[in-house]
């Protein structure tokens, strides 16, 4: 009987990882692929990614997704922090019930629903629309994502660190750089990645608060595919895989790095 489990749980984790990653590799071999048609193979060739060069519609939206995207992750950043300390670290607070409804309430709620409600927004206090309404927007629901994130890491945070910290004369704001945050950080450097991605990969809550000059790329593509895949289409989502996953990595391999020297701190410290 446990044989039989074990067999079904590898076949189901390889059916699952195939269905997802097989459509991702097939879209990056065509991207190589001579043909002018996505779905056959006219031999290796990298004209696409030449032809992608001088499609100008392109290569903006994939700067305005950047640009968002870095942003919107930066802020996010630090106000998902800030919001994941008041929940973890100031226990019952007048108002804590609503704060943290408005913190998850984004994460459960339809994009539909925020892409317009913002948008109503917007009209209401007569905001043009542009690349600063789609910024606001992404750091409206990433900020959400990344006070989650943050906040599952303080939840097993050990408070006696900060403690000495404050008992040895530091202050609480000091104690807050030296000692909390590095500690922390894997967690907020998952809520950046996190917030990175999700306003990259952002279509519906951009299309609704989106302006003149501030389309971004998952709307280009959007607006193409309508029409029919084009091989420049399969480059640049190629390019864009790569971008994320080499951010995903170095960021991986910097947290891990930072994790193991103080690791090693501490063990010298205690023997010491």
């Amino acid at each position: 009987m446990k044989r039989s489990l074990n067999w079904f749980n590898v076949s189901s984790l390889v059916l699952g990882f195939a269905f997802l990653y097989i459509p991702i590799l097939l879209l990056v071999v065509y991207s190589f692929n001579d043909s002018r048609l996505v779905t056959v193979w006219g031999g290796f060739s990298t004209r696409w990614y030449w032809a992608l060069l001088e499609n100008k519609q392109l290569l903006a939206a994939a700067w305005v997704s950047l640009r968002v995207a870095f942003f919107a992750a930066v802020v996010s950043t630090v106000l998902g922090t800030m919001a994941a300390l008041a929940l973890v670290r100031y226990g019952r607070f007048r108002g804590r019930l609503l704060f943290s409804g408005m913190i998850y309430a984004p994460l459960v709620m339809p994009e539909v629903i925020t892409g317009l409600s913002l948008l109503l927004l917007f009209v209401a206090v007569d905001f043009d629309r542009g690349f600063y309404t789609v910024l606001l927007a992404h750091i409206t629901f990433c900020m959400c994502f990344v006070a989650v994130v943050v906040q599952s890491r303080l939840v097993t945070f050990d408070s006696a660190l900060e403690e000495a910290a404050l008992d040895l004369g530091c202050t609480p704001f000091k104690t807050f750089f030296l000692i909390t945050l590095p500690l922390i950080m894997p967690g907020v450097a998952a809520g950046f990645m996190l917030a990175f991605t999700l306003s990259m990969d952002d279509l519906v809550i951009a299309s609704f608060t989106t302006g003149p000059g501030a389309t971004t790329l998952p709307m280009r593509i959007y607006s193409q595919v309508r029409f029919g895949v084009t091989p420049e289409i399969n480059a640049v989502s190629t390019i864009l895989i790569t971008v994320v996953t080499v951010v995903v990595l170095t960021a991986s391999v910097i947290s891990k790095r930072a994790s193991n020297r103080r690791s090693a701190e501490e063990q010298a410290a205690i023997h010491g």
